[in-house]
C-alpha cells in the first residue's frame, strides 16, 4: 500500500547520470491549492484485479513559520474487507515552499499490519540539515521528501528528454539520503478505470525489498497536459502484482485536456 505514496519514485542506491542541479529550485506550474486526487489500489494474484484500498492526496495553502507553504497530505488505507488480512492506515504530510518546491517539514505516520512508524522531520536548506524525531542529519542541496518529490516531479518538462533519459532526485527518508531517478520512456495512450488518456510514461528504478523485486519493473503514467496528474501505476510485487488508477479529482489547475474519453 505504501507505494501509492511513492507513485513517482522509489528508493535506489545508484547515482544517476544527469546533474542534480538541473532541477534545483523548479517552479510550480502544474498544481494548485484545493486540488484533491483519489487513487484506487487493485491487487492481482491471478487473472482478476480486486480493489484492495485507496489513497487520497490533498493540497492546501498554509503558513509555516511565517512562510507560504503547500500543505500536501497523502492518506492511504485498505478497505474494511481487507483489514483482517493486512490493515493499512498511512498518513504522509509535507509542507512545501510555494516558490522553490523544497520541503520545510515532513511527517510520516504509518500503521501497516501492526508495524508502526512515526517520524517528524524539519529541513534547514541553508545549513543542509534535516532534524528528525531521531536526530540531526546532513543533507544535500535541493533535498526532497517522499511527498514533495511527487509534486516536484509533476513539474518536470518531459519534452526536454529523449526515451531512455534518467531524471534524478535526492530524497530523505528513514534518516537517510537516497539518490534516486526515474527513466523517461515515451508518450502514449493509456486506458484506466477512469477513462482513456494521452499520457507520459516513465519507470522508477526500485530497490529490492520485501514488496518489490527491484529493477525498472514499475511503470507510471501521468497525464500529458499541464496538470501531469498520475493516472496509472503497474508493478509486480513479491506475490502477484498491483495496479493503481486515478479514480477521482477536484480543483485541477488546468482543464483535463489529456482525457480522450471516459
Amino acid at each position: 500500500m505504501r507505494f501509492i505514496l511513492l507513485v513517482f519514485l522509489s528508493l535506489v542506491a545508484i547515482r544517476p547520470v544527469i546533474a542534480q542541479n538541473e532541477f534545483c529550485g523548479i517552479s510550480n506550474t502544474s498544481f494548485r491549492a484545493g486540488e484533491s486526487i483519489t487513487f484506487k489500489v487493485y491487487y492481482n494474484l491471478g487473472r482478476l484485479y480486486v480493489g484492495a484500498g485507496e489513497a487520497v492526496f490533498t493540497c492546501a495553502l498554509e503558513k509555516l513559520n511565517g512562510k507560504d507553504v503547500y500543505h500536501v497530505t497523502g492518506d492511504g488505507k485498505t478497505f474494511r474487507t481487507y483489514d483482517w488480512f493486512f490493515k493499512v492506515r498511512d498518513k504522509y504530510e509535507s509542507y512545501i515552499d510555494t516558490a522553490s518546491l523544497k520541503p520545510y517539514r515532513f511527517v510520516r505516520n504509518v500503521n501497516e499490519g501492526g508495524y508502526k512508524i512515526y517520524n517528524n522531520v524539519s529541513f534547514d536548506h541553508t545549513q543542509h540539515t534535516a532534524t528528525s524525531t531521531n536526530g540531526t542529519f546532513k543533507t544535500t542541496p535541493c533535498i526532497q521528501d517522499v511527498i514533495s518529490a511527487i509534486y516536484y516531479a509533476r513539474n518536470i518538462n518531459f519534452d526536454k528528454y529523449k526515451p531512455g533519459d534518467k531524471i534524478p532526485f535526492d530524497m530523505f527518508l528513514d534518516d537517510k539520503i537516497y539518490n534516486i531517478y526515474i527513466r523517461y520512456i515515451a508518450k502514449e495512450t493509456v486506458e484506466t478505470k477512469f477513462g482513456k488518456f494521452r499520457a507520459i510514461k516513465f519507470a522508477p528504478l526500485l530497490i529490492k525489498g520485501t514488496m518489490f523485486e527491484g529493477g525498472e519493473k514499475m511503470n507510471v503514467w501521468v497525464s500529458d497536459d499541464g496538470n501531469k496528474v498520475p493516472l496509472r501505476v503497474d508493478s509486480p510485487i513479491s506475490v502477484g502484482s498491483i495496479k493503481v488508477d486515478m479514480v477521482a479529482y477536484k480543483n485541477l489547475r488546468y482543464p483535463f485536456t489529456s482525457l480522450i474519453r471516459k
